[in-house]
């Protein structure tokens, strides 16, 4: 063992002081950091101890806290990096004796080194009877089996706290500044700064303050100013593709588009009673669709335009959806209380069995014959509703919507392309609101109305993609703060390489894509020797396999793909659904009115014109987003562009008139 005089005046260059700081702030977060501190510090056993978390946060100081709070304070802190351990670990592993070892990023450190510290700290290293406190930024096993743990977490996370800690930061460093009195700090500067992430932590703080302190002084000549000004604030935050808000530049259109009014009328006085009208002229008119102005309307009409709406407006259907409004109906006149909104990866099995769902609808759709039965069609929508309604007296929320309407993931699935996005400001949300009204419900609090909160459940500051978003306004009717906003953005703004999306997606595309072959089966699988004159007549089980076989063509042949490849091709796939459904809509949308009513129908030609473009618009759209997802190499993407024109192509000649 090291003599003590020894000893001492080893460590002496590797001991630390007092900690500079407690820990800042209010928030849940902060509260639990100070009691796992305090836990730590009066630990009978003076445990191993690792404290974990990103860069910038201060670990060391947290060390410092809980060592000096402890019984352990009149012996010495000593603090040592990866390099110090490197270049003489024995002499000073061996001095430490007593005292306190506060080992710096030990993730860094070797294996072997990771070892003898592990040892070290179950009590296998002569002569030492001291603590350990380990400070990492990354999973550790060996050291974590043995060490009680703190994680720290990051201060994007504790956005409620930043309030404080930047006027803890400014009664800090104004005295070094010569300044007596600390200038107040508005509070928009502190929501602001709110949606900054700050990646850097307490230490891209302190520095962002003190670059705001020296311009604030630079400005007043030395004099401190009163309040601080907005603009001495500023952040290396990395730019945001290009976004316009609407109801910013337009204030009047935001009052008018949150009014319960408008939507109760539309949803309860209008679609609720349409559907019904539409359903009895389906099941007591004319079974054929040139004699149905029902039918129709659901084939020619409904179909094309809601793939035109896609780019547009994304999920707004489902906010008006009759489906909906009749299952929210339902929840209503019921005694009972649904359960409340589901937890867990809901998606892993919905999304699956929702694409499913829609192949099924598929297979009968066209072995059925529903574009040219009514009561069938009928049929279809009215199990739709069942389902919603089902889902409503389960839940609380619209689960069936979220996660088992085949529409519905759909029209999720092409949300992605929209130009038009309703997201909140995440700084204003966690720092500012307190009951988080917008998802969760609850009664009017300020400007904010009493809603119900967000049917899919999703809170608009969280969402990273339209899939989740109906445009319903609820949440901008409950938020107090104004922190939502409808933007426009540039079209496919969802489809990023680090996008998250449920595996069923992938699923979904295919059946959307073998939507399109199997309504043109008789192209691609006429040729084969048993296959049906019709998939409306004939022996059930021939056709039902030509129809489950020209479905999954797509799968067959897209299965194999990666999925970024998948949603590259999702502009081609808008394409050849729209140019799928034009032929209908063309040529018999403008007979919707009986006979002797005025009545248009637009030219074989014109309708072969529109495809083309259609799918040429598409084309260009995946190329461009083949080369966003794709890792960029240029051969992988030329080939990639080259493929999906041959896809382009095809489809042109499969959707033909």
């Amino acid at each position: 063992m090291t003599d003590a005089p020894d000893s001492i005046s080893l460590l002496t260059p590797y001991a630390t002081g007092r900690p500079q700081r407690g820990v800042v702030g209010s928030s849940r977060y902060a509260q639990k950091l100070r009691q796992e501190l305090i836990q730590a510090s009066k630990d009978p056993d003076s445990r191993t101890l690792m404290i974990r978390g990103e860069p910038g946060l201060g670990k060391d100081n947290l060390a410092a806290l809980v060592h000096f709070g402890s019984s352990r304070r009149r012996k010495l802190l000593v603090r040592l990096q990866p390099a110090d351990l490197r270049a003489k670990v024995a002499t000073l592993l061996d001095a430490v004796e007593d005292n306190t070892l506060l080992v710096i990023g030990v993730d860094q450190l070797d294996p072997e080194l990771q070892h003898l510290l592990a040892e070290m700290a179950e009590g296998h290293r002569p002569g030492f009877s001291g603590r350990i406190i380990f400070t990492s930024e990354t999973c550790v096993p060996e050291l974590d089996a043995i060490s009680q743990l703190i994680r720290v977490p990051p201060l994007r996370v504790r956005r409620a706290d930043l309030g404080e800690w930047l006027r803890y930061q400014l009664r800090l460093q104004c005295p070094g500044l010569g300044w007596e009195e600390t200038p107040a700090l508005p509070e928009t500067v502190v929501r602001r700064l709110q949606n900054h992430d700050f990646p850097d932590n307490l230490r891209e703080l302190e520095s962002l303050v003190g670059r705001a302190l020296r311009q604030a002084r630079r400005q007043n000549q030395n004099q401190p100013p009163p309040v601080l000004a907005e603009e001495v604030f500023w952040t290396d935050q990395k730019k945001e593709r290009s976004r316009f808000d609407i109801w910013r530049w337009k204030p009047q259109l935001r009052e008018w588009m949150r009014a319960p009014k408008l939507w109760n009328g539309l949803l309860f006085g209008l679609v609720s009673w349409l559907f019904v009208g539409v359903n009895l002229a389906l099941w007591l008119g004319p079974q054929t669709r040139s004699e149905n102005p029902a039918l129709n309307l659901f084939w020619a009409w409904w179909w094309p335009l809601i793939l035109l709406s896609y780019p547009l407006v994304g999920r707004l259907w489902c906010a008006v959806c009759p489906f909906m409004v009749w299952g929210r109906i339902v929840q209503s006149i019921t005694p009972w209380r649904p359960r409340a909104w589901p937890h867990g990866e809901t998606d892993r099995w919905a999304s699956p069995l929702m694409a499913a769902g829609f192949a099924a609808i598929l297979i009968w759709e066209e072995v059925w014959n529903l574009e040219n039965t009514a009561w069938l069609s009928s049929c279809l929508l009215l199990l739709i509703t069942a389902g919603a309604a089902i889902g409503s007296l389960l839940f609380e929320k619209r689960f069936w919507c979220r996660y088992l309407c085949p529409v519905g993931g759909m029209n999720g699935l092409f949300a992605k392309l929209s130009i038009l996005e309703l997201r909140a400001e995440s700084g204003t949300c966690s720092g500012s609101c307190t009951s988080f009204a917008c998802f969760k419900g609850g009664p009017a609090d300020g400007e904010g109305m009493e809603t119900n909160g967000c049917p899919l459940g999703s809170h608009p500051a969280h969402l990273s993609d339209n899939r989740n978003c109906v445009l319903c306004m609820t949440c901008t009717q409950a938020c107090p703060n104004r922190s939502v906003q409808l933007r426009l953005r540039p079209p496919a703004a969802d489809l990023q390489r680090n996008m998250h999306a449920p595996g069923g997606e992938r699923g979904l595309i295919l059946v959307l894509a073998g939507g399109v072959t199997l309504h043109h089966w008789q192209r691609l699988l006429g040729w084969l020797p048993l296959a049906p004159d019709s998939l409306q007549s004939g022996p059930l089980l021939a056709r039902l396999s030509i129809a489950v076989l020209a479905l999954a063509l797509p799968a067959a042949l897209g299965l194999w793909l990666e999925r970024k490849w998948l949603y590259s091709a999702l502009p081609l796939l808008w394409a050849l659904l729209l140019a799928r459904h034009l032929p209908v809509g063309m040529l018999e949308g403008g007979t919707l009115l009986p006979a002797g009513w005025p009545s248009w129908s637009a030219d074989p030609h014109v309708v072969g014109f529109c495809q083309t473009v259609a799918i040429a618009v598409g084309w260009i759209g995946s190329v461009v987003i083949a080369r966003r997802l794709i890792i960029p190499e240029r051969f992988n993407w030329e080939l990639g562009s080259m493929v999906m024109l041959v896809l382009s192509c095809a489809g042109r000649w499969l959707v033909s008139l």
